[in-house]
């Protein structure tokens, strides 16, 4: 069985559905919820040493990162999200997207592991799901003790957030 993609709302990227019927993500926790990326939009996850800021940038663009001799975006999933400051990114994990050619690295509290979920825990976002959340959601997979969130990195990068 080859992959098959499921279409995204409004504009949003399709998802690959792995040979089986699974879709696979990547997971990441900021502020205490549990998210998810779609793996086949993840390039890499690496450590952030130094980030250097931006004079006048929206507060989720945290500034410019030197990944291999490339210049990347850095972007705070917290303060996208608009999740309390807290511990702002302090840990410094990155997973790095390329949206339209260009590379981003987006900051998160802590990266957990990459897991395989059936269609059947699949759905779309509740309509209780925090409003600042929903259009940058392709929607959620209900799991035995939480709600994976699954974010659309290209929503987030296009995101009126980053705009202000």
């Amino acid at each position: 069985m080859t992959p098959t993609a499921t279409p995204g709302h409004a504009g949003h990227a399709a998802e690959t559905m792995l040979a089986g019927g699974a879709f696979e993500y990547i997971t990441l926790t900021i502020a205490d919820q549990l998210f998810g990326l779609p793996i086949g939009e993840v390039h890499e996850v690496f450590s952030v040493q130094r980030i250097t800021r931006v004079p006048l940038a929206a507060r989720p663009i945290k500034g410019l990162v030197n990944l291999r001799g490339r210049v990347v975006t850095a972007i705070c999933l917290r303060a996208v999200l608009n999740l309390p400051d807290g511990n702002e990114c302090a840990e410094r994990m990155a997973i790095g997207v390329e949206i339209g050619g260009e590379p981003f690295a987006l900051l998160v509290d802590r990266i957990g592991d990459v897991v395989r979920l059936p269609p059947a825990t699949r759905e779309p976002n509740p309509i209780h799901l925090n409003a600042d959340w929903q259009n940058l959601s392709k929607g959620v997979h209900r799991l035995e003790t939480s709600l994976l969130v699954i974010l659309d990195p290209e929503c987030i990068v296009g995101s009126e957030t980053l705009a202000a």
